[in-house]
């Protein structure tokens, strides 16, 4: 079955592609939303996922529906250790191993297109689909391409991108602006919305609301701020609540040091803990969003374009800990047009709770920041990749015909 978009007049019909990727949920969410995109041109389009092995995509994508099939791939590990020595040692043969098994991969499925959103398995799927003249669209997350995607993109047929300025990476007129796919429940708040965040987490309706996200898992140096500040008697906090994700890893920590904290601070800083709702998890972004008028977050390429989608203030304290320091390009995108604040991850300790209480303090400068966010959101571009799909297989198609 064939259909056709009279806004785009693209022909949908039914096509084979596999996307590959992963490694973290910023990767496979955003590969996940692409493939429901594309299913939703054309339901009768086939999509297999490539992951890694062992990695989480290997367990989220057949939670979405999908069938997956994983490499032996592994990433380079940056820190010294006998464990990544050995891992690094390891990844020449690995990345060979998984070049092979991909080319195996794409004669059995005779895809029309491969697609790649970063993570481990992202190269040697591309690279193996290149290798077979299998045509290829990039989607680059981030605002500083890493090495393989600007090796890859020079023979990529499209690269999809969320940041402009991307023509020092990749050939200009292969660049679409589409920006990063998100969870479709992220959109501007609404007074409703506000108020069930509020009551859903347990937040005061007249104080300020101060998100922290330090990931599912945990950020230590987000984590070690808060302390920090909580052991000082939380100078400022008063008329503040603060919804803070600690992560799993960190939970259990956390819950002892403000079971101590409550006991041993003096009793005029106590009212404040009753503003503390420290938490390994957050089921309901979209609702913890609405509820916060500051965002305290790392600058990873979804949260960055979720944030964007909300209209929130936000202030970036990008991990030191990722290839080509792409977080803090993230960040500088939105901070160059006052969209967003950053601190340091090295200065986060003594300088993070009171730039955000100084600024939960200034409306003006927070309406400011919401509208110049609110203007960098790209909040369809999951439907904007797949369109670009089909007009890449239109242009290779009249190519063969000619």
């Amino acid at each position: 079955m064939d259909n056709t978009d009279k806004k785009t007049d693209i022909t949908y019909r039914p096509i084979r592609a596999i996307i590959s990727g992963g490694g973290t949920g910023g990767h496979i969410f955003p590969a996940v939303s692409i493939a429901g995109a594309l299913k939703k041109c054309n339901p009768d389009s086939e999509i297999l996922f490539v992951g890694a092995e062992g990695k989480m995509e290997m367990e989220k994508v057949p939670a979405a529906g999908y069938k997956i099939v994983g490499l032996p791939i592994v990433g380079l590990q940056r820190q010294l250790s006998l464990k990544n020595i050995i891992n690094d040692l390891q990844l020449p043969v690995k990345v060979i191993a998984s070049v092979n098994k991909a080319k195996k991969i794409i004669r059995d499925f005779k895809p029309d297109i491969a697609i790649g959103v970063g993570g481990y398995a992202s190269a040697p799927l591309l690279w193996a689909a290149q290798d077979l003249h299998i045509p290829c669209l990039i989607q680059e997350q981030n605002g500083f391409a890493g090495l393989a995607n600007k090796i890859l993109g020079k023979k990529a047929q499209s690269i999809c991108v969320a940041y402009e300025g991307m023509e020092k990476f990749f050939p200009a007129d292969r660049i679409v602006l589409s920006g990063n796919p998100i969870r479709s429940q992220m959109t501007p708040p609404t007074p409703e919305s506000r108020e069930e965040g509020i009551r859903l987490y347990g937040l005061d309706p007249g104080r300020k609301h101060l998100l922290i996200l330090g990931g599912s898992l945990g950020s230590a140096q987000l984590n070690r701020s808060m302390k920090e500040w909580i052991s000082a008697g939380c100078p400022g906090g008063e008329g503040i609540d603060i919804l803070w994700q600690c992560g799993k890893y960190y939970k259990g920590s956390i819950d002892e040091f403000m079971k101590n904290a409550e006991a041993t601070l003096p009793e005029s800083s106590r009212p404040s803990f009753c503003g503390i709702h420290h938490t390994d998890f957050i089921a309901r972004m979209d609702l913890a969003y609405s509820a916060a008028d500051v965002v305290v977050s790392r600058s990873g390429a979804s949260t960055v374009s979720e944030l964007c989608a909300v209209h929130k203030a936000a202030i970036f304290v990008p991990s030191p800990n990722v290839a080509e320091d792409h977080q803090t390009h993230n960040a500088m995108a939105l901070v160059r047009r006052d969209a967003a604040m950053i601190v340091k991850d090295s200065e986060a300790p003594e300088k993070l709770l009171p730039t955000a209480i100084e600024l939960l303090g200034q409306s003006g400068k927070i309406q400011d920041m919401e509208r110049n966010i609110a203007a960098l959101a790209l909040p369809d571009a999951a439907q904007t990749i797949a369109d670009e799909v089909y007009r890449v297989l239109e242009k290779e198609s009249a190519k063969t015909k000619s």
